[in-house]
């Protein structure tokens, strides 16, 4: 798992990235369980759900999440590990 998270990084090497941003993506790179929602990023970050769902948008149009293939009310994002 360390292998895989330092090969994550240095991928993304180039990527500015705020401190919410980086600590939830360590947090998903060390096994995260269970859905991972937009509310549990804001409650896990302790920001507003609006600061949340911006973070996550940012880190999509960036390449570093996407959608979980289910989607509707309760989307749920995962790292694009590609």
């Amino acid at each position: 798992m360390i292998i895989a998270k330092s090969r994550f990084w240095e991928r993304r090497a180039g990527i500015s990235l705020n401190e919410r941003q980086i600590k939830l993506i360590n947090r998903l790179l060390d096994g995260f369980e269970g859905k991972r929602t937009s509310s549990k990023w804001a409650a896990i970050a302790k920001c507003s759900p609006d600061s949340a769902l911006r973070d996550i948008n940012d880190l999509i149009e960036r390449g570093v999440l996407k959608k979980a293939v289910a989607g509707g009310r309760s989307t749920s994002y995962e790292l694009d590990v590609g």
